[in-house]
This record gives C-alpha cells, structure tokens and sequence, in this order.
C-alpha cells in the first residue's frame, strides 16, 4: 500500500507540474522569429547575445530583452524594450525590428551598426524611445520615422546619416527631444518644425545644414534648448528669437551668421548665450539678462560699441567672451566688484585682440577672477601688465573630495574589483561600486565646480541613493559636452554585505536607460555611455527579471507550491485509497491516469528520440528548413525512405506545450487532402516533436514574395486554384470534423505547397473547437477566449470582443485572397491591406493594385475574387461569407476561367496519385462545396493573355 500512495504521490505531483506549464506564459511567436532574424543581422564578435539561442526570450531573460511583467489580452509575452546598449555590436538594423509591435525602447547606443534606418521603425505605434546614438549609421531619415505617434525622444548622434530633415518630422507631436548632432545632415531646417507642442531640446549642431534660420522656431511653446553649432546658414538671427520666453540655452556658433545681435532681454531665465565665430555686427545690444547667465560668448565676431553696463553684477556668470572683435571703451569693473565669490566660483573675462583702452574703476580683479587683455591698446599701459599676459591653462579634471579619507586603509585588504568607498560613513568599507560613463551633452554653464554639489545632489536625489554613495570625475571634451566617471557604492548593511542585490542593480540601471532621471535646467539632456558590470556583477545580464512574463524565482516559487499542494493532494488520496480495496482502486486508477501514453491513436505513430536524431542527422543546420515561435522545424528521412517535416520545440517553449497536445489531439482526427497530415510524435528526453508530411514547396508566402528559392511567379490560375484549396480545407474544420474546429491563425505562411503546388493548411497549435449543443440542443454563436493569432490577419471583432466565431477564420482567410492578389503583405510600412485594397477598390482603381508578378489575366475574374476577398474581411461579421459560401463563389470563378486555363487542363488527383480531367473529377463530385477533390489546372504559369498588368 506504501507503494500506492507513492505511485498517487507521482501521479498528483507530475499533473501538478503541467498544469504548471500549461499556465506559463511565453513570448508572442512572431516577436521570438524577429529576435532570431534581428541576431542574424548583427555581428556579434564579443558574443554578447550568446543566450538568445536559449528558451524563450521573455522567460529566460535573453541579454537586453525586456518585456512586460504580464500578458497583454492575447495571452503572450510581449517585448517591451531592447536593451543593447555599448555591446560592440556591429552588422545593421534589421527590419524585422518592426515586428516587435509592443516595443517602447529601442536602445542599440554606442556599437559599430552601419547601414541606414529601416522605415520599418515607423511601424512601433508604442515607441517612446529611438536611441541610435554613437553607431556608423548612413544614410537619410527615412520620412516615415515622422508618422512614430508616441515617440519622446530620438536620438541618432554621432553617426553618418546625411540627407534633409523630414518634413513629417513635424508631425511628432509627443516628441520633446531630437538630438541629431554630429551627423552629415544638410538643407533647410523645416519651418515646420515650429508645430511641435512638446519639444524641449533641439540639437542639430555639428551637421551641414543652410539655407536661413526660420524665425518659426520662436514659436516653440516648450523649448528649452537650441543648439545648432557649426552648420551654414545665410542671413541673420531672427529678431523673433528673442520672443523665446523658456528657453535655457542659445548655442548659434561657426554657423556664418550676418547682421546684429537681437535683443533677448525678454527670456527671463536664459543662462547660455554663445554667438561666437559668426560674422556678426553692429553694437551689443543694452540687453537685461537673466541672473542666471552662466556663459556669454560672442567673440570672433565682427562686433564694435562698447561693452554693454548690464553685463555687470550678474551673481552667476562664469565666462564672458568678447575676444577678436572691435570693441571699444573701457571693461567695467562692476563686473566683479558687486560679486560675492565661494571657493569653488571662477570668473573668465577674455577681452582678447579688441580696441579696448583699459578698465574703469578699481583694478583690483579678486584671485577668482581670469582677466585677459592681450591685444588691446589697454596692454600699452604698464599697470595693465597683469592682464596682458597668456592665461593658465584652466583644469579640466577634477577628483571627488572624499568625505572620509582612505590613506590609511590596508590596499590588499581590498582587492580589485572591491574598491574602498572614499564617502562611507564607515573608514575602510570595502565595497564593490557599479561602475557607469555618462556625459551632459548641452550643460548650461562654463565652470563645473561652482555646480559640483548641486550635482552630487541632483543625480543622487534622481537615483534615489546616499549622496554618499557616489564618487565621480569629469573632464570636458569637445562641444563643450561633460563626460563623467561614476562610481555608485552600495551602503554598509552591518552583516557583511559589500555589494548590490540584483534587483538594485537593475533598478539604478534601468533610471539611466528609461530616463526617468528628471531633466535639470543646469545640467541639460544627459546621456549613459556605458553601464559595466563587473566581478560580482559580471554575470549579470542587461535585463530585469521584475520585467519578463515569469522570473525564475517565481518559476521557482510556482513549482514550490505546486509541489506542497501535491503532497498535501496525496496525503488525502491516501487516505482514501486505504479504505477502498485494491480491485476498486484500480478501476479508480485507470479513469484518473491520464498520460500522454493515451495519446497513441491509430495512425498517429509514437517515434523515439533516437529516430528523430538518425532522421535529421542529429538536428544538423542543413536540414532546417523554417523557424516558428514554436522551434525549429527539420527535413527528416526515415530509414525506408520516408521523407518528413519534424517541428521541433524549442527549449523553455511553455506555450509550444500546449501546442504540442492540441495538435496531436486534433490533427489525430483530422483526414483532409487539403490539411497537412500529422503522421507521429515524439516525446522523450525532455522533447517535445511533432511529425508531419513533408510539404517540399514550402509556404505560400514565400512563393508571394519570390524569394530566392522560389523565382517563380504564379499565374492567377494557380492562385485561385491555393484559394480554393485553402478554402475547401477550412471548410472540412468547420463542417466536416468531428467536434468542428475553429483554426484561429491562417495566415499565409500556415498554407503550405507540396510537390505538386497542391495546398493545405497547417499548425492547429492555436485552434478551439467549435461550441457544442447545450442541453436544449442550442449551439451558441461564438467561443469566449483570449485573443490570439497574427497582426494583420485578426478579425476585428474578434480582437475586440473576444467572440472567436467561424467568421474569424473567414476574415483571415480573406487577407490570404488579397495576398494572393496583390503580393503584398497583410502590413507594409503601417499600411493595412485590407484598408489599401478597399480604397482602390471604390476609386475604380483596383487593377493598380495586382500584383505585376501575376502576368496577364482574366480581368473580370480577377474582380470577381477581389470583391470575394473583400466580403470576406468586412468589419461586420454578419455581412461575411459562411466557408460554404465561399468555396461555392471560388467554384464559380473557377468555371468562368477561360478554356485554355482551366477544364482543358488536368487537375491533381492527390488521393489515387494520378491525374483526371476536370470534367472528370467534376462529374465524380456530388458535394463540391466540402469534397476533398480539387477542381482545376496544375498550372504553375503560361496563362492565355486576357489582360494586361496594370
């Protein structure tokens, strides 16, 4: 009896386990085919994505991958950000990126990816953020990009993208930061551009932009930035710009500028002004700047006057900049006198090669002051001495002051990568620091110093850690932009701990990436350079288990208590099982054990692993021949000949579980010329396979697209002809089988061509089946289930009431009939063809939209299938075609097929394996709108003539 209670303990415990599995979710199909043609499109010398091989993207947390913690309304895991920050990743962006249609973030920033900017990218309706920055993009912006509905921030610096800014960029009324600079962009800045309600900073410097600059830009409501250095622009600064009430910054430098300075008295809180390298004249203007004015920089101009009095007693300036101009008058001395100076408060005053005679006042210029007076008549006079020299180089570094010194800590009690934490409260904590590179790309002043606090402030207050816990250095670098060096210590917990947890570490990094880091008006846009993990950290990857689907503390969390709930289950049915006689208990027994043993039913045979691997020569490359969501799919030979198609699952493949079953239930059941066979599965050594008839011509979509295996266009003949195929086989789902079956994904790449061309529709994994009568012998309309099924092919009502109905499938199957029509596929660039097809449908220009591939045909035929396909995808499901009534039109189009093109042909019998005449198989078939029979020509091309393309 102990034996009993341990085969029920088994039982409880195993069934606990899948219902595990069958409760987990997993990523959509068609985003982990795009991540595997996204890989293949990089090259990947540091193997940085080595796991994106691995189980499932979201549930085994591939590099960079992040999705989102629950299922969306289709029940699958969708990716939310692509994470490949400074990976050395280099290769180009794949098209395929468009297929991850949840996508928020698409962050490849800082690796060597070449090649242009798909369009495809306008496809992401959810993209908040672009970052392409500090990469070897060429190329133009594609137009596109301007139709992105929720895009904050674009971000394509530093790369080699060339080309007009796109007028549609005008269309992006969410985004508040372009950042373009360092690129090789040219032409006019849109005046467009003005129509943006939210755009903030706007950094177009270092291009090769002209043409003039449009006064429009004033009317930017939010803008806080415009920084359009070196580029080459004719004419003047538009008077206009000094209506600019928010602005922060105003960086017009080397950009050929003429004609006078505006006055820009009225923006009340601007701190950067550099006009410099211009050919500006006339005087400066008597402006009343802003206390907070950090930088004047006007020199190399072509200025003269004198220099105005209310550049005196601003509290916050650091440098004023009026060198090689021709200025006159003296310098004012109220400049510094009415100044307070901290310690760490500079004042540069470059008065350099101007007409200035000296300086009014007191000459007594305080040690924080830098006064340069060289090349000015001013240096004639002796007491001038001290200002007529070349300056000092300023410092450009600066160390962290410590708050607690570690001179007197033990160096190898510390070894790298540990670091003594220079601020700890605690002497000597030796801890392991986040190590992060980061930079202001526009800071709003000249002198970081007199700022280095408020910074420490502003960025730990962001993070929400101790001022303590961060140490940085800084240099300036070129723009002026300033690169930093952080240091980022966990906090002495008092047991021992001297690094970050896991989830710390993801938290902090993910601040930086979603710049969630609010915006400051000193320090400007800032940008993560890199974010290294190293010893402690090393093996984590750039991704957040609080982000996918399961974390594998859930996982382990979830099979933790399914196991005490199995135990618990089988002490009770222990229990039980003791009162009951061992004859009862084994009747009990051979209900309740269900196994997947009971799944071999005649004519679905059960192969070992052995024979898989000898078919497939141990899953070798060359016997791939496709890829789903699902895994991998191989061309088999048995030892008698055999030839088949085994689909594989994938490791980590959970919803590939409940694929498995479904399609072993159904198809075992399942007898159709025009569904692909199952012929057996395997499931041993932890996998999962299911094996089918070898279809060798492939997916109806490839054969669409004319790829190039495939070179070959079909003639319409052969089109209708899959159509009709098609249409017989979901005809049997729905009328024929035994309970009917609602297939819930056709699609085009699901329609496969055997040897023959001969089509059958394939992979039930996500098929229902049909209601049944109630007790009262009602069948209800429809099925109540989450929404699944391929963008592009979902019937709206479907997608938006969740009622799975037979007229779902009608509708995707009408997609497939405009495919086939039309070559297109169901969504191109944002389009929809269902709503492209419809608008030339009603302007009379339906023959534009043929594809050309198709050759001539019969035109009247041709709109009699369009109008067919049409129907079919009707919004309102009660205005749709049964199946029986589209076979039936399909039939009818067929027999209006000119002579040459169809009856006179032979047709495939697929069944006796040998060819009979239309009339023939006609004349055979008393059903014709649910016989397995295909009416018809084997006509692969060479249709008689009856219309051209147009």
């Amino acid at each position: 009896m102990s034996e009993l209670r341990f085969s029920w303990f088994r039982v409880v415990w195993v069934m606990s386990l899948l219902l595990v599995v069958a409760d987990s979710q997993s990523t959509h199909p068609t985003e982990v085919t795009a991540l595997q043609v996204i890989r293949q499109s990089f090259e990947d010398p540091d193997n940085s994505l080595r796991n994106w091989n691995r189980g499932d993207p979201c549930v085994s947390n591939w590099t960079g991958v992040l999705c989102f913690n629950t299922t969306l309304d289709d029940n699958y895991l969708h990716v939310r950000e692509l994470q490949l920050l400074n990976l050395n990743l280099s290769g180009t962006l794949s098209p395929d990126l468009a297929r991850l249609s949840y996508m928020e973030i698409l962050d490849v920033m800082w690796n060597k990816i070449g090649g242009s900017i798909p369009k495809e990218i306008s496809e992401l309706a959810n993209l908040r953020l672009l970052l392409l920055n500090g990469n070897q993009l060429t190329g133009s912006l594609p137009e596109e990009l301007g139709h992105l509905p929720n895009l904050d921030r674009i971000q394509i610096d530093q790369n080699f993208i060339s080309g007009p800014i796109p007028l549609s960029f005008a269309n992006l009324n969410k985004t508040k930061h372009f950042h373009m600079n360092n690129n090789s962009l040219s032409g006019q800045i849109p005046p467009e551009l003005s129509r943006l309600p939210e755009l903030v900073h706007l950094l177009l410097d270092n291009n090769n932009l002209s043409g003039y600059l449009p006064p429009e830009l004033s009317e930017l409501p939010e803008l806080l930035i415009l920084q359009l250095d070196n580029n080459h622009f004719d004419g003047g600064i538009p008077p206009s710009y000094g209506n600019m009430v928010r602005l922060l910054k105003l960086s017009l430098r080397n950009c050929t500028l003429q004609g006078p300075i505006p006055n820009l008295s009225r923006i009340p809180k601007l701190a950067y002004i550099d006009l410099s390298n211009n050919n500006l004249n006339g005087s400066i203007p008597a402006m009343n700047l802003s206390n907070n004015i950090t930088t004047i920089d006007l020199s190399r101009n072509r200025l003269t006057g004198t220099i105005p009095p209310s550049f005196s007693g601003l509290p916050n300036l650091q440098r004023l900049s009026l060198f090689n101009n021709s200025l006159s008058g003296t310098v004012s001395s109220n400049i510094w006198e009415n100044r307070t100076f901290n310690s760490t408060e500079e004042l540069t005053l470059d008065m350099k090669n101007n007409r200035l005679s000296g300086i009014s006042g007191t000459i007594n210029v305080p040690p924080n002051v830098t006064l340069s007076l060289q090349g000015n008549p001013a240096c004639s006079n002796g007491s001038m001495a001290d200002f007529c020299g070349s300056p000092s180089a300023l410092v450009s570094h600066l160390q962290s002051t410590p708050s607690n010194s570690t001179d007197d800590c033990k160096p190898q009690s510390c070894p790298p990568p540990f670091e003594y934490a220079p601020g700890s409260p605690v002497p000597c904590f030796c801890a392991a620091p986040l190590l992060i590179g980061y930079r202001l790309k526009s800071p709003g002043f000249s002198d970081f110093p007199a700022y280095f606090y408020p910074f420490e402030v502003y960025l730990t207050s962001g993070l929400k850690i101790r001022h303590f816990q961060l140490d940085l250095t800084y240099e300036w670098e070129k723009g002026p932009r300033l690169r930093m060096y952080l240091k980022i210590f966990p906090v002495f917990a008092g047991n021992g701990t001297n690094i970050f947890n896991d989830s710390e570490v993801f938290r902090i990094r993910s601040l930086f990436t979603q710049w969630e880091i609010p915006d400051n008006e000193n320090f400007g846009p800032y940008e993560l350079i890199d974010f290294t993990l190293l010893g402690p950290y090393e093996d984590l990857i750039p991704t957040t288990t609080s982000s996918s689907g399961i974390s594998k503390g859930a996982v382990a969390g979830i099979v933790v208590g399914a196991i005490v709930g199995a135990v618990l289950l089988s002490a009770f049915v222990s229990l039980y099982i003791l009162r009951l006689n061992r004859n009862k208990y084994h009747a009990v027994s051979r209900k309740r054990h269900v196994s997947r043993a009971s799944l071999k039913i005649e004519g679905v045979k059960s192969f070992t692993y052995e024979e898989m691997k000898h078919a497939t020569n141990n899953f070798d490359a060359a016997s791939e021949v496709g890829q789903g969501g699902y895994g991998k799919v191989y061309k088999g030979v048995f030892a008698d000949g055999t030839i088949v198609a085994i689909k594989r699952a994938q490791e980590g493949s959970l919803q590939g579980e409940k694929e498995f079953l479904t399609e072993i239930e159904l198809l075992s059941r399942l007898h159709h010329r025009n569904l692909v066979s199952l012929l057996g599965f395997c499931d041993e050594e932890g996998e999962q396979m299911l094996v089918y008839e070898f279809m060798s011509n492939g997916t109806l979509r490839d054969h669409l697209s004319v790829t190039e295996k495939y070179k070959e266009s079909f003639s319409f003949a052969t089109r209708l002809r899959i159509a009709l195929a098609s249409a017989k086989g979901i005809l049997y789902l729905h009328t024929e089988a035994n309970p009917p079956i609602f297939h819930r994904d056709i699609k085009a790449t699901n329609i496969l061509l055997d040897s023959r061309l001969i089509a059958k529709v394939a992979d039930f994994g996500l098929s229902r089946l049909a209601p049944v009568a109630d007790l009262e012998g009602i069948v209800p309309g429809h099925v109540s289930t989450v929404v699944k099924g391929t963008p592009g092919y979902l019937d709206p009502e479907y997608f938006l009431t969740h009622k799975l109905t037979d007229k779902s499938d009608v509708y995707s199957l009408g997609v497939v009939f405009l495919e086939l029509l039309t070559g297109m596929h169901p969504i191109t660039h944002g389009k929809n063809i269902v709503r492209e097809v419809n608008i030339a449908y009603r302007s009379g220009m339906i023959f534009s939209v043929i594809d050309a591939k198709m050759g001539s045909y019969p035109s009247e035929c041709v709109e009699k299938f369009v109008t067919l396909a049409l129907k079919c995808c009707k919004e309102d499901t009660d205005e749709r075609p049964s199946m029986v009534e589209v076979v039936r039109e399909l039939e009818n189009i067929w027999h209006m097929m000119p002579e040459s093109d169809s009856r006179t042909n032979d047709s495939i019998d697929i069944e006796h394996g040998k060819n009979v005449s239309s009339q023939s198989s006609s004349s055979t078939t008393k059903n014709p709108y649910v016989s397995s029979d295909i009416s018809g020509s084997d006509l692969v091309s060479g249709v008689v003539p009856t219309i051209a393309p147009r």
